[in-house]
């Protein structure tokens, strides 16, 4: 969702409301404080495509030693790869269809270990593809899911996944109208995934989650978790209660705080954590967008804290939907780099090492 809007204000976030116990609760609220937007230029932008309307982006490390981009064509109903160094595009892969390697609108995408997932919001699904040919091997979730947009995966054993999806059904005639609270606690769905000795999809149900209160997932898009701190991050884009990222426990329950809508002057859409070498799991931030206009501003948070810690924006890059974070060194990028959609056409790339200079942040994170 978009609408037009002038370059924001930013303020310092404020830690809100009491977590249960046995976690820790949060510090007290900062006092408010103007922080400058840091000027960070892309390393690239690629060539523009007209009506690929590009959503979501994942990486994957190819056997050659090169790295994949992925990107969701929304309505090409198809994926994209680029050399994720030079942003050149490789291939396309699928077209609109029900049937296996073909997609209807798909959105969120997350590859790990040699499969790519694909939610697709009008197939209604989660597709598994093998990389690196793309050979469709199944698909999960038809019985439950409505609208699925986001994706996160997290390893709960050996070939044992947990896999999120947020699932963003809505009402009305232009499906604007936001369902009622009781419904409302099915907008994260929990899937258990694996292989078996043939390499065949296994996956199972494993209920749903959302809050039903003052602060509801309303519209639901991006996710991302950190285990090391049992936390999540849903991307709620409803901007008449303030878009915003909610704070969940890796269980499913609702902790009460969330980012202070005021940090977003536009919709809070992508997120990727960006976890810094040493320590128990304190060190980093995660980077999410704020979805502007001319110029897309991404904000930066401590990670245990989740106080602002900058914001930058580049020198092109506009209306972002989704993000990736490669943390491993390449050749290309050798402290790593965030990719990010611009204008639902190009995909462009930021060094990590020129955003954490920028914004004088940790130097573990530029090791």
């Amino acid at each position: 969702m978009r609408f037009p809007i002038a370059l924001p204000v930013l303020a310092a976030l404020l830690l809100v409301a009491c977590v249960a116990p046995p976690r820790r609760a949060p510090p007290p609220p900062a006092a408010p404080q103007a922080l400058p937007v840091s000027t960070v230029p892309e390393r690239y932008v690629s060539a523009p495509v007209d009506g690929d309307e590009l959503d979501s982006l994942t990486t994957w490390p190819a056997a050659d030693g090169s790295v994949w981009l992925i990107a969701t064509a929304k309505s090409a109903h198809a994926l994209v790869v680029y050399d994720a160094a030079t942003g050149q595009a490789l291939r396309r892969v699928g077209g609109q269809g029900s049937g296996d390697g073909d997609f209807l609108r798909p959105n969120g995408i997350a590859a790990f270990g040699e499969h790519v997932f694909v939610a697709e919001r009008d197939g209604r699904r989660v597709q598994v593809l093998r990389l690196p040919g793309f050979a469709a091997i199944g698909s999960f979730g038809q019985e439950q899911l409505r609208s699925p947009y986001g994706l996160w995966l997290h390893e709960t054993g050996p070939g044992e996944l947990e896999v999120l999806v947020t699932d963003s059904f809505m009402y009305g005639e232009d499906f604007d109208e936001v369902p009622p609270a009781a419904e409302l606690d099915k907008r994260v769905r929990r899937y258990r995934v694996g292989f078996d000795q043939d390499g065949r999809l296994v996956a199972d149900y494993a209920g749903a989650f959302g809050d039903t209160g003052d602060d509801a997932l309303r519209m639901v898009e991006s996710i991302a978790g950190d285990p090391a701190n049992d936390r999540l991050l849903v991307a709620d884009e409803y901007r008449p209660r303030g878009s915003t990222l909610r704070e969940y426990t890796l269980a499913g329950a609702y902790t009460g705080r969330s980012v202070p809508a005021s940090s977003f002057a536009a919709e809070a859409e992508g997120v990727a954590l960006w976890s810094c070498a040493g320590g128990a799991g304190d060190e980093g931030y995660w980077i999410a967008v704020d979805q502007l206009a001319p110029l897309t501003t991404f904000h930066v948070f401590e990670r245990r804290t989740l106080a602002l810690a900058g914001s930058f924006r580049g020198e092109t890059v506009s209306w972002t939907d989704g993000i990736a974070l490669h943390a491993a060194a390449t050749p290309a990028f050798p402290y790593g780099a965030l990719f990010a959609v611009h204008a639902d056409k190009s995909v462009a790339a930021f060094d990590l090492g020129d955003i954490g200079r920028a914004l004088d942040l940790d130097p573990s994170c530029l090791r």
